[in-house]
């Protein structure tokens, strides 16, 4: 390791932090500062990365879990060469740069998780690390090894502080990820106080009770920090590693270094004595040649290392033709594009809830996307989403297709993110509905990164019955639908979850929730199968057309369709019934179809739905109804819970009269 020129390249990555923040009078100096030196031995020496090919399957990856440090991802990936330019660490937080304030995934190359929320990094890093072991079990042979890289996050006080983060941790610890290293930037510092205020475990033993390997280091020696990395990577004893790595937070700045004042844009008030202090020059967003030269050659010594693996990757691809062509439909998203046509269509005489439709159709896409791998928060009975035969994901068998998530759902979120994040398998985790606001962060994070995860939320009403209101989501759904870019599907029947997993493999831009009941519902068997799939990924669709001059429209979704079946039919023949699973994907259709399905000259319109009545407004209008739950639930059997709360056909009469 060459100290003196990574030394240079540290104080040089602190004076690029400190310009930054200085020009736009906003970010956070503590961590960029605090942690040089350790980004100088990562980016500079232990890392195996190609800034030539940021995608290149078998990096190492990194997740900057404090994501609020984000200057320090920025002024690395740009002095080793990635496209990221002088200019664009200049424009740090302006708009429309590739330098935002928080790391945002492909937005910036090189930068592998939106972080920000504190501990979702760290989750990431998990996902990451599991679709590793995954991918090594499944695609490397005896003669060939083309997946043996490492997950490397760093977190702060704040990252581990999040229960999300403790639940990641247990769930990597015992499920025994070696190839997940986790550096914990301790700083004894934390933004409002010193961190003894709000926390005083012992690290080192936490992390071994979770069955983690455990090292304290000075995180200003490079020789440490090198010596640290290197062994975790040479680690095969079944543990991830956390690197505790003591620093100075805000360190170069004299005036706040060590304090709570050292973690935000404080400090960049002293920009001028700190760039002396640092022995940089006054000129601003100063890289020497010196530094260029060094990681110009180190990214030479890389290159070759990615062309030795090119060449294995060509050599493997040759020998097992049919693994390269799932690696690569796994890369590509490539989803069968006749996978309707795959899916066997229920029997007439069908009848169950649309979890366990759920389960039967998972089990028949899983035969035709070997992508695809599923898990549960200790609910596999109760969700249905359990793939038999396919094996459980462990340190014995990594290739298993079932995750044992236990009871951390956010954890779920946040790992099922990390997988998706890798790119290489379709991921998708299962709990009751009630509980999506456990990993109602991860969702948010997976729509904001446009990550293609499945969320299998079963029990989606007062219809789970006696368990009583705690347990009856009668806003979930709703609040779930006002995130953006999550489309969130509430099959009717069985065909209709047929359609609605078809439509969540087929979206390759954003995450898809399906809303599950546990109640049985009525088939719709007078539609046809094709009618009801279609339907879902169209959103919304005329399900009972009327027979004669169009009078009213009834809408429903989900368990709630049969109500509005039950009364077209009474009402007769000027009723149209207008099954909703989706109405993100309604919003997206063309405006002629949605006036096919919704004509203006109807303004005579009902909704109803088990859930809060807002979002349903823009559908039927002003002068239309609907019929909900503004309220919480009763614990009664499902079916009188409905009644007494008004969900059934007699309301969608009574309104429409």
């Amino acid at each position: 390791m060459n100290t003196e020129a990574l030394a240079r390249a540290a104080a040089e990555a602190r004076g690029l932090s400190i310009d930054a923040v200085h020009a736009c009078s906003s970010g956070h100096l503590g961590l960029p500062l605090g942690c040089a030196d350790i980004g100088a031995v990562l980016f500079g020496e232990a890392l195996s990365y190609n800034p030539a090919a940021p995608k290149w399957l078998n990096r190492d990856r990194f997740i900057l879990s404090a994501g609020h440090g984000s200057m320090f991802i920025y002024g690395w990936l740009h002095l080793s060469g990635y496209n990221v330019t002088i200019d664009d660490v200049a424009a740090f937080r302006k708009l429309h740069s590739v330098t935002p304030g928080h790391p945002e995934y492909e937005e910036t190359d090189g930068v592998e998780a939106t972080t920000g929320p504190l501990g979702q990094g760290v989750g990431n890093a998990v996902g990451y690390a599991l679709s590793g072991k995954r991918a090594a079990a499944k695609f490397n042979t005896a003669d060939h090894t083309i997946f043996d890289n490492h997950i490397v996050a760093l977190a702060g006080d704040g990252c581990l502080q999040e229960g999300v983060a403790q639940e990641a941790i247990a769930f990597a610890g015992h499920n025994q990820l070696d190839n997940l290293i986790l550096i914990y930037d301790s700083n004894d510092v934390t933004l409002d106080a010193m961190a003894d205020v709000s926390q005083g475990w012992d690290t080192e033993k936490y992390f071994q009770s979770l069955n983690w390997d455990a090292v304290t280091i000075d995180g200003h020696d490079m020789a440490a920090v090198l010596k640290a990395v290197q062994d975790a990577k040479s680690n095969d004893n079944g543990k991830p590693t956390v690197i505790i790595a003591k620093t100075e937070i805000g360190r170069g700045i004299p005036e706040v270094a060590g304090t709570a004042k050292g973690h935000g844009e404080g400090g960049a008030a002293f920009a001028e004595s700190a760039r002396k202090g640092l022995g940089l020059p006054e000129e601003t967003f100063f890289v020497s040649e010196e530094t260029k030269s060094y990681f110009k050659d180190h990214a030479a010594k890389l290159q070759e290392s990615f062309t030795q693996w090119e060449a294995t990757y060509a050599a493997w691809s040759a020998a097992n033709p049919a693994l390269a062509q799932e690696l690569q439909d796994g890369v590509s998203k490539a989803i069968p594009s006749d996978l309707s046509d795959k899916i066997p269509a229920f029997a007439d005489d069908y009848a169950d809830a649309t979890r366990g439709s759920g389960g039967v159709v998972i089990n028949e896409v899983a035969k035709h996307v070997p992508s695809l791998i599923t898990g549960s928060a200790d609910l596999y009975g109760s969700t249905k989403n359990y793939l038999k035969g396919e094996g459980d994901y462990s340190a014995e068998n990594p290739g298993g297709r079932n995750i044992w998530f236990g009871i951390r759902e956010h954890a779920m979120g946040a790992i099922c993110n990390g997988i998706a994040y890798d790119g290489l398998f379709r991921a998708s985790g299962a709990t009751f509905l009630v509980f999506a606001d456990y990993l109602r962060p991860s969702i948010r994070i997976a729509g904001l990164a446009k990550l293609p995860v499945t969320y299998i939320f079963t029990h989606d009403s007062v219809g789970v019955g006696e368990d009583g209101p705690t347990h009856q989501p009668v806003e979930t759904v709703s609040g779930l639908r006002v995130i953006p870019n999550v489309d969130v599907i509430r099959p009717a029947d069985q065909e209709e979850v047929a359609g609605a997993y078809i439509a969540s493999m087929t979206r390759t831009d954003g995450p898809t929730v399906l809303s599950l009941s546990r109640q049985k519902v009525m088939p719709l068997n007078f539609a046809s199968v094709e009618t009801r799939r279609e339907g879902v990924r169209q959103g919304a669709y005329i399900l009972k057309k009327e027979e004669g001059a169009l009078e009213c429209i009834i809408m429903a979704t989900g368990s709630e369709v049969e109500h509005a079946v039950k009364a077209a039919e009474q009402i007769g023949a000027g009723a149209r019934v207008v099954s909703v699973p989706c109405m993100e994907r309604f919003d997206r259709q063309s405006a002629e179809y949605k006036s096919e399905v919704l004509p203006c000259s109807c303004t005579k319109r009902v909704a109803i739905e088990a859930g809060v009545t807002g979002l349903w407004y823009k559908y039927v209008g002003l002068e239309g109804s609907v019929i909900g739950i503004d309220r919480f639930g009763i614990s009664a059997p499902g079916g009188v819970v409905m009644n007494e709360l008004g969900i059934n056909a007699e309301s969608v009469i009574s309104a429409l009269s």
